[in-house]
C-alpha cells in the first residue's frame, strides 16, 4: 500500500503509538487524525492489514443477539456504506444480505427473539420461511429447515480495500506508518506507559492503542496487562469459475455447523469453524479442511459438496472465552487503550470501534456504553453472552 514505509528508525516520540496496522489500527489512525490529533504512529511488523485484515472477503451484519453488538454492526455498517465519501475509496460493498438457515425449534425461538431486538435497534432483519430462504438462494435445500433469519441491510466487502482506504486518509492527514517494525518492549512507569521500543528504535509517547488482533495477548504482557486472547486458524476456499455464473446471493450460514457460503468474483467462496481446531498462529492451508465443509453442507445446500475449488485461505481469529471484543482504557496503565479479541467480528466492527478509540483518547463519551466490553470483565466474572462463532 502507499502508506506503508519501511523505516530504518522510527520517531523518536508521539502523541499516540497504535500497535498493529490491520483494519482495527487504520480505523483508530484516521478517526484520530480526522479530529486532528497530531503525531499518531501505527507500528506493524509486516505490511498493513497483512494479520486477520488480509482475508479476501469480510461480512458486515448488525444481526447480533444483544444490544451493544447489534449497535456496533449497525453503526459500521452505515460507516461502510458511506466510505466512498467518507474517506472516500470503492470497498466493494455488496448489500446481498446475511441469511442464517435454522434447523431446531430452539434455534428459530432465540433468532426470533434476536430479531426483536434488532427491529427495536432499526436493524430491518425478519424472521422467514424455508421455501423464502431457498427463492433468495436457490443452493439451500428445505428438507429438515425449520426456519430462516434475513436481513436485507447487511452483505460482504473488501477489507485489503478498507485498510487501503483508511490508511491512505490517515497517512494524508499526517499520520506515520512504520511498517516491518516489530514492538520488543514497553517502558511504564507508574501507572503510565512512557514509551515503545522496536526493533528500529524507541519511541517515548504520551498514549498506546493495542489493535495487534490476535497478537494482543503478547503485546499486553510487554505492558503487564492480562489481555486474554488466544488465537485460532480459520480457513475458506474458492471454487473454480462457475458456469452458468452462480445466482447473486446472500452470505448464507448454516448455523448448526456454521457452514458458509457466498458469491466470489466469478464464484463461490466457502468456508466453516472447524470446532477441532487448536489454539496456535500457524496460517497454513489444508485441502483437508474442505472435507469438514462438504460433509456440512451435502445435506443442506448439497449442489456445493461437488463443486471443484482453485484452492484456499487461512487466517487467525483473535478469540476471547466469551467471544466479545475486549474495548476500553487499562485500570492499571491509564493511558494504555486497546481494541480486539473480536473473535470474527473485528471487521465488521471497525468504523464504530475506530470512533470510540478517537473518543476514549479525547475524553469524550463514546457512542455506546462499552464498558461491558473490559478486559477485566473475566477477573470480576461478568462475562458477556456468548455470540455465536459465525462470520
Amino acid at each position: 500500500m502507499s502508506t506503508s514505509s519501511v523505516f530504518h528508525t522510527v520517531p523518536s516520540d508521539a502523541d499516540v503509538v497504535i500497535i498493529g496496522g490491520g483494519v482495527m489500527g487504520v480505523s483508530t489512525a484516521f478517526h484520530l487524525a480526522e479530529t486532528g490529533v497530531d503525531r499518531v504512529v501505527v507500528v506493524e511488523r509486516g505490511d498493513l492489514g497483512c494479520g486477520s485484515s488480509g482475508k479476501p472477503i469480510g461480512g458486515v451484519r448488525a444481526q447480533f443477539s444483544d444490544p451493544l453488538n447489534i449497535a456496533l454492526g449497525s453503526r459500521s455498517l452505515r460507516a461502510y456504506q458511506d466510505f466512498p465519501h467518507r474517506p472516500g475509496a470503492d470497498i466493494r460493498l455488496d448489500g446481498v444480505g446475511y441469511l442464517f438457515l435454522l434447523t431446531s425449534a430452539e434455534q428459530a425461538a432465540d433468532f426470533e427473539t434476536s430479531v426483536g431486538i434488532q427491529n427495536g435497534l432499526d436493524v430491518p432483519s425478519r424472521m422467514i420461511t424455508p421455501r423464502e430462504a431457498r427463492r433468495l438462494c436457490p443452493y439451500v435445500s428445505t428438507e429438515g429447515l425449520v426456519a430462516a433469519a434475513y436481513s436485507p441491510a447487511d452483505g460482504h466487502a473488501r477489507p485489503g480495500l478498507v485498510v487501503k482506504g483508511y490508511a491512505d486518509a490517515a497517512s494524508r492527514a499526517g499520520v506515520t506508518f512504520a511498517t516491518h517494525t516489530a514492538v520488543t518492549g514497553i517502558d511504564t512507569s507508574g501507572d503510565r506507559v512512557t514509551a515503545v521500543h522496536t526493533d528500529r528504535g524507541v519511541i517515548a509517547c504520551a498514549t498506546v492503542v493495542c489493535t495487534a488482533g490476535a497478537w494482543s495477548g503478547q503485546i499486553g504482557g510487554l505492558a503487564g496487562i492480562d489481555l486474554p486472547v488466544r488465537p485460532v486458524r480459520r480457513q475458506l476456499a474458492f471454487t473454480e469459475p462457475l458456469t452458468p455464473p452462480a445466482p447473486r446471493i446472500p452470505f448464507t450460514i448454516d448455523f448448526s455447523s456454521s457452514a458458509y457460503f457466498h458469491n466470489s468474483d466469478d464464484g463461490l467462496l466457502f468456508g466453516l469453524a472447524d470446532p477441532d481446531q487448536p489454539d496456535g498462529f500457524d496460517t497454513t492451508w489444508t485441502p483437508e479442511w474442505l472435507e469438514l465443509f462438504r460433509a456440512a453442507v451435502r445435506h443442506r445446500a448439497p449442489a456445493l459438496a461437488g463443486m471443484r475449488t482453485t484452492g484456499g485461505w487461512a487466517g487467525l481469529y483473535e478469540v476471547t472465552p466469551d467471544h466479545n471484543a475486549l474495548i476500553g482504557r487499562s485500570g492499571k496503565l491509564h493511558n494504555f487503550l486497546y481494541a480486539t479479541g473480536f473473535s470474527g467480528h473485528g471487521f465488521l466492527q471497525a468504523p464504530a470501534v475506530g470512533e470510540i478509540m478517537r473518543d476514549l483518547y479525547l475524553g469524550r463519551t463514546p457512542c455506546v456504553d462499552i464498558s461491558p466490553l473490559s478486559a477485566d470483565r473475566f477477573r470480576a466474572g461478568s462475562e458477556i453472552r456468548p455470540e455465536a462463532h459465525v462470520v
